[in-house]
């Protein structure tokens, strides 16, 4: 076991590895660590040397601000330091700063707070003479920064001349250049179809484009710049408080993001969890917390600096939602088709408000973009705060262990088929206790049977014990075989063979969906029912199939193959021998069918409708909802953050409207 390390030795080792991790992220715009992680080490190095004053230097991490001027662009020597904020990342924090506020003021003295959002970009001072736009510089080291001048001019929003009487002499304005999400979307869609790895995040595309030595780059990238604070105001301003600041930059033609006060912690906290819970998803751009400060001016001058930070403001943040880990290993997940999911098992890390250990990476083409093995070190990422997924490597191992697909089903070892090139790998065994478990839980859910009660314990139970083998089964179960089950008692069990009773008469379309064959999702199935009833699905052809609406080849084919097997034709009559009606959905069609004939794509963000909504409307006034766009539809309706079939639909000439146009044509 190694010896502990000294405090000196702890304290150079955190200042050498903080360095390096400013200089990946500033000059290399690379990291290798989540903001939380650098944040964590910052914190341990400043409560070590505040345990051993003497060992504290003016050239440690705790007394700068990070980053560097690199050699590409020209120095600016800043009117006065661009400091960070201090973080914090709790109730308990942010409490704690505000004890801190209220002591260093006079007694009786409350301040008033002003929240705005914390962007997650990039840091830019923007420099005015009597009006005019003549530098902009990045924050660099705190003290000089990067002439990004020309580059700046092609940001969006930033204003070349200024609006407004009594403008000052000399102006300084600090911000933030961030990127919005549907930029960054397309930006790495054409870096991937240039053969270029994506960016990580919008934050490093930003910073990636603003440091350009093509101008014309930055343009296409549509950058934006927030106004935060400044640097100089020559002469002297006369504005009491940061609030009348931000109203005074509006006025000369500065963007400035929404902001609100409160008079004590307790509102900033309300509004923090507030803002977390219904405003955050619904911004253009990242942000990763609140930035609160004191708002009047007076009381900040009060108050004053530590060597990095002012102490009237500090940064309320977020749980993290990128965090790193080491994968230890790999292991594979069985699909109800029988696809096999790589899944890795990382070290636990705590990542937007819980501890992950599982991710899935998709499909062996996707370890193979990342060129992942087992031992390296991961960027992960917990998009919108649902499934984590895997965003790089940032750290490889050495000896990393390479991930292959398996030779045999990890369940029940049977034969694995490789198709499309590795991007899907499946179990070929039908039998296979993994498939039946998922094939009778997708058969049970809402969408499909509907049959409440059979959930994944039961299910699993049910597979165990080879009551049941596969959906047909369901339908000869006992009460007796149900009582022999946990948890099932008297009531229990009837219920469960109610609804069992109750799914028989579930049309077509259900049971297709319900059936679990490959490629077939709900609207697929819907739209299929809608024309063929099971007699004809028995009967037809690959290019019968393909002439139903949204069928193409690979839904025909896989069709073709299900109803044409001894198995799935044993299967379907085995349904019908218990009672399955699966007759032809109807629809109830509005009388005069405005809609007859004609097909709707739904794209975008809908707010008037859910898209099934939206679909069932036009089903139901006689019209085709399609998922694909082709020459034969009739409209498309988009709603925010429409994409490619907006712009397919563009190139072939179809006809286009919004979601209020699309509301309007309604009866």
């Amino acid at each position: 076991m190694s010896a502990r390390k000294t405090p000196k030795a702890e304290i150079a080792a955190l200042r050498a590895e903080i360095r390096e991790h400013d200089r990946r992220y500033y000059e290399l715009q690379a990291p290798t660590i989540a903001d939380a992680e650098y944040d964590a080490l910052q914190a341990r190095l400043k409560a070590l040397e505040d345990v051993h004053p003497a060992l504290r230097s003016p050239d440690s991490p705790t007394q700068k601000v990070g980053g560097a001027v690199a050699s590409t662009f020209a120095p600016v020597r800043h009117a006065r330091p661009m400091l960070s904020l201090d973080n914090t990342y709790n109730e308990a924090e942010i409490r704690a700063w505000g004890d801190r506020v209220l002591k260093n003021l006079p007694p009786g003295e409350a301040p008033v707070y002003i929240l705005e959002q914390k962007l997650d970009g990039l840091s830019c001072a923007l420099t005015y003479e009597t009006g005019r736009f003549v530098r902009a510089a990045t924050r660099g080291d705190g003290e000089t920064g990067e002439d990004v001048t020309e580059n700046v001019r092609f940001v969006h929003n930033v204003p070349m001349k200024l609006s407004g009487c009594s403008l000052p002499e000399t102006l300084e304005i600090r911000g933030e250049i961030v990127l919005f999400f549907e930029d960054f979307k397309k930006i790495n869609e054409e870096e991937v179809l240039a053969g270029r790895p994506p960016f990580v995040n919008p934050r490093n595309c930003a910073a990636g484009s603003l440091r350009q030595k093509d101008a014309q780059v930055t343009k296409r990238r549509h950058l934006r710049f927030f106004v935060h604070s400044y640097g100089d105001w020559r002469p002297e301003h006369d504005l009491p408080s940061h609030s009348a600041f931000l109203e005074r930059c509006k006025e000369m033609g500065f963007s400035v993001e929404p902001f609100a006060k409160a008079s004590s912690i307790d509102e900033v906290v309300a509004h923090y969890e507030r803002f977390r819970d219904e405003g955050v998803s619904k911004l253009p751009y990242a942000v990763d917390g609140l930035v609160v400060k004191v708002d009047s001016f007076a009381q900040q001058r009060r108050l004053g600096f530590t060597a990095k930070s002012p102490r009237w403001a500090v940064a309320f943040k977020y749980p993290a939602q990128q965090a790193t880990s080491i994968v230890r290993d790999v292991e594979f997940s069985v699909g109800r088709t029988g696809t096999i999911t790589p899944v890795a098992k990382l070290e636990p890390v705590f990542c937007g408000g819980v501890t992950i250990s599982n991710v899935t990476l998709h499909n062996f083409e996707e370890i193979g973009r990342l060129g992942l093995r087992v031992g390296d070190r991961v960027l992960i990422e917990r998009a919108g705060e649902v499934i984590p997924k895997v965003v790089k490597v940032v750290e490889r191992a050495r000896g990393g262990k390479d991930i292959a697909p398996p030779r045999k089903c990890p369940v029940c070892a049977g034969p694995v088929v490789k198709e499309e090139a590795l991007v899907a790998v499946f179990c070929d065994n039908p039998s296979c206790p993994a498939q039946v478990r998922r094939t009778l839980e997708h058969f049970a859910s809402r969408p499909a049977m509907d049959i409440v009660g059979l959930g994944d314990a039961a299910v699993d139970q049910l597979v165990a014990k080879k009551l049941v083998a596969d959906a047909a089964d369901l339908y000869s179960l006992k009460k007796d075989d149900l009582l022999g089950l946990e948890l099932f008692k008297d009531k229990k069990a009837d219920n469960l063979l109610g609804q069992l009773s109750a799914s028989k008469a579930k049309t077509l379309d259900r049971v297709l969906f319900a059936l679990g064959i490959r490629h077939v999702g709900e609207k697929t199935a819907a739209t299929i029912a809608e024309r063929m009833d099971l007699g004809a699905l028995l009967r037809a052809s690959e290019a019968d199939l393909m002439s139903v609406p949204d069928v193409g080849p690979v839904v025909a084919k896989s069709l073709h193959a299900f109803f044409a097997s001894e198995a799935g034709r044993d299967l379907l009559a085995r349904l019908r021998k218990a009672g399955l009606a699966m007759a032809k959905p109807e629809r109830l069609v509005a009388a005069g069918a405005p809609f007859a004939g004609m097909t709707f794509v739904f794209t975008g963000s809908l707010t008037k409708f859910t898209r099934d909504e939206a679909e069932e409307k036009v089903k139901s006034l006689g019209g085709k909802a399609s998922g694909s766009v082709s020459a034969k539809t009739t409209y498309v309706v988009y709603g925010e953050d429409a994409g490619s079939k907006l712009k397919k639909a563009a190139a072939l000439g179809v006809k286009t409207m919004t979601e209020s146009e699309f509301e309007r044509m309604l009866p």
